[in-house]
């Protein structure tokens, strides 16, 4: 379950928020029936999220607290070392590399932990630019993809391109423009520090 989320009717902005609250004001909005469709997208990923907004605000909001963690300092607990926060999957590798891991000190798992966190601290900026441009997109696809300007405001997006890509959204709906230049802000930041 996502952390945060907001709710569009049509291009209008409706709510931002906690689940919860996003799917209550979806529902309202929708019992409405003002014939704009209403979508979710979690803040996070740009994906659309979908609540089941079936049944009354209190039935809504109960199958909502059933999908999320009761307490959110409390992890989900999950196969692995809990205690470490340890979760085991499965790694397929060439043999050599096993045998490159075996002879590592402290083992295979400690070696790729060792491995993962180098290569994460060293890609932290474009990881951060690569996820804010997928999330900005997959928003600006889903409510803006017949806008004017939507091809060129992406490809300005991907290319690190802030004032075309402002000026490209200029003319879009005041919430939905805000909404993507939100999402797009690490994209832009991270762009303008490797210049």
């Amino acid at each position: 379950m996502t952390s945060t989320c907001t709710a569009f009717a049509g291009s209008r902005r409706i709510a931002s928020g906690q689940p919860t609250d996003v799917a209550l004001a979806a529902k309202t909005a929708l019992d409405r029936d003002d014939g704009r469709p209403i979508l979710v997208f979690d803040d996070v990923t740009g994906r659309v999220v979908e609540f089941d907004l079936r049944g009354t605000p209190a039935e809504v909001a109960a199958r909502i607290a059933q999908t999320e963690p009761n307490d959110p300092a409390e992890p989900i607990r999950r196969p692995g070392r809990p205690r470490l926060g340890v979760v085991s999957r499965e790694v397929t590798l060439l043999p050599r590399h096993w045998e490159w891991l075996k002879a590592q000190s402290g083992g295979a798992s400690v070696a790729l932990r060792k491995l993962v966190e180098t290569a994460r601290g060293s890609r932290v900026k474009a990881d951060r630019q690569r996820l804010a441009q997928q999330s900005a997109d997959r928003f600006m696809l889903a409510i803006a993809g017949d806008e004017p300007g939507y091809e060129e405001a992406a490809r300005a997006l991907y290319s690190g391109e802030r004032l075309r890509f402002e000026a490209c959204i200029g003319a879009w709906p005041d919430d939905v423009r805000r909404h993507a230049l939100h999402l797009a802000a690490d994209a832009f930041d991270a762009a303008d520090a490797q210049r």
